[in-house]
């Protein structure tokens, strides 16, 4: 009996820390609390918090990484099993994919976005130029989720759950990238956020598209 109840008690466990996912209190591309910090906001022990991350981790919405944290990679299971496809895909398939998306997601948020969406991806965009030259870890973690919220800000649920299990692959390619050549791009996504600001979902798309070729152009013909 006392295995079920355990059993029991890190299922409940992993359910409470899949709403917190689901919620958008911990949103993808952040850092979850730690293990004793997680223990001591669900009342259990950190054995059973340990299992329950544990569970997630294996279902692909959370993922471990050495020296830094746990972080939420996607917000659902099926969000994760399309993000451990995503992650052995050619990087320009992947950018490809992204051409269209968040061209789509650009124009979309520029008819939709609200005036939380606009202070959001302000921030984000100062965030990210701010620490281009001084943090550029922070600097990348900032720039995907500038990515990712302009596709909140086209308010559409199933756009946001494709692209969440895109944003592990967007995130090591931005990395590998900036690893090879140093250019931020600070005046297109500039462009593209006064774009959705301005509510011009034309100029949105297109300078999304531009942006993209710019990335595309870097892969030579198949």
């Amino acid at each position: 009996m006392q295995s079920v109840r355990r059993t029991s008690l890190i299922a409940q466990v992993t359910e409470q820390l899949k709403e917190d996912i689901r919620s958008g209190r911990w949103p993808v591309g952040t850092r979850i609390p730690t293990e004793p910090e997680l223990a001591e906001l669900t009342g259990t022990g950190r054995n059973t918090l340990r299992e329950a991350v544990q569970a997630l981790v294996h279902a692909g919405m959370l993922e471990r990484r050495q020296g830094s944290g746990t972080y939420v990679i996607a917000t659902s299971e099926v969000g994760g099993t399309l993000g451990k496809y995503f992650a052995e895909a050619a990087e320009r398939d992947v950018l490809e994919l992204r051409h269209g998306l968040e061209a789509t997601a650009a124009a979309l948020a520029a008819h939709r976005r609200d005036e939380s969406d606009i202070a959001e991806l302000t921030h984000l965009l100062g965030e990210r130029n701010r620490l281009w030259r001084i943090d550029r870890a922070a600097a990348i973690e900032a720039d995907v989720q500038l990515h990712r919220a302009i596709v909140v800000a086209s308010h559409n649920a199933v756009y946001l759950e494709f692209y969440d299990s895109l944003l592990g692959c967007i995130e090591s390619s931005i990395r590998s990238r900036t690893n090879r050549i140093d250019s931020w791009y600070s005046a297109e996504h500039t462009e593209l956020v006064q774009a959705i600001t301005d509510g011009d979902a034309e100029r949105a798309a297109k300078t999304t598209r531009c942006f993209l070729d710019s990335l595309l152009a870097e892969y030579p013909d198949r």
